[in-house]
């Protein structure tokens, strides 16, 4: 993966940040993008502004700026090796309560987010017949929690499962890679901003009896990107969430 590019998206915080940190200390060159400017200048300052990486700010939902990101990996960079969507946004509610607003919501980030930005790289990856997609869906799509209602981000995330395997059947020819990552519960803001204070309390839903790390699933990440062999392929990086639990 040296010297190949990769744009991150969602890269601001937790997974994202991480994925970035990750693939740059490998010496890949990095595109963070974030909606939040604040963050994003935090996160790149506090990665250390490393020369590999840039960053550039705007709403993953409009298709305007997955054209954006891709325009600026070609320029900065020369190409667009791979494209990891991970921004996205996840709260619970409960299915009664849950307005259309809610779903505007979910399917804008999540999967609009995806859908556009990956339609902004793959005529790029078809010109270099070569390219990798990851996109970051989540172990709840199969294995949903009573506990935990989150109808509507799920159908969101489930749709981006859908496309991971479309896109991966469509695309094949032209050598083009797409899998999902399906995380477990992940150390990250992500908990506190859903209300979850201790994150660890949640371990006993993963067979490891532990909750993830971002690394780890930046470590996940950098397998499927630099993998020339595994497509259409949703990836539980999970500790078990999905097998059993402990209890």
């Amino acid at each position: 993966m040296k010297n190949k590019t990769v744009i991150v998206t969602g890269a601001s915080t937790g997974i994202g940040k991480e994925i970035t940190r990750f693939f740059a200390d490998k010496g890949s060159n990095v595109i963070m993008n974030s909606s939040k400017t604040d963050n994003l200048k935090l996160a790149y300052s506090q990665l250390g502004s490393p020369s590999n990486v840039i960053y550039y700010v705007g709403d993953i939902s409009l298709a305007e700026t997955g054209k954006q990101l891709v325009q600026l990996a070609k320029e900065k960079f020369g190409s667009v090796d791979v494209l990891i969507n991970n921004a996205g946004v996840f709260s619970p509610k409960p299915f009664l309560e849950v307005g259309e607003k809610d779903l505007e919501v979910y399917w804008n980030v999540n999967l609009k987010g995806t859908y556009f930005t990956s339609q902004a790289a793959i005529p790029e990856m078809i010109k270099q017949n070569d390219g990798t997609i990851i996109n970051i869906g989540t172990v709840l799509v199969d294995h949903a929690i009573d506990g935990f209602p989150a109808s509507a981000p799920l159908t969101s995330k489930g749709a981006i499962h859908a496309l991971t395997r479309q896109l991966a059947a469509e695309f094949g020819k032209n050598n083009i890679r797409v899998n999902t990552i399906a995380p477990g519960i992940i150390r990250s803001p992500l908990q506190g901003k859903i209300g979850i204070e201790d994150a660890d309390s949640l371990a006993g839903l993963h067979l490891l009896n532990r909750i993830g790390e971002a690394h780890e699933i930046a470590e996940a990440a950098y397998f499927l990107a630099s993998s020339s062999f595994v497509t259409g392929e949703t990836i539980n990086v999970a500790g078990g969430h999905t097998v059993g639990h402990t209890i």
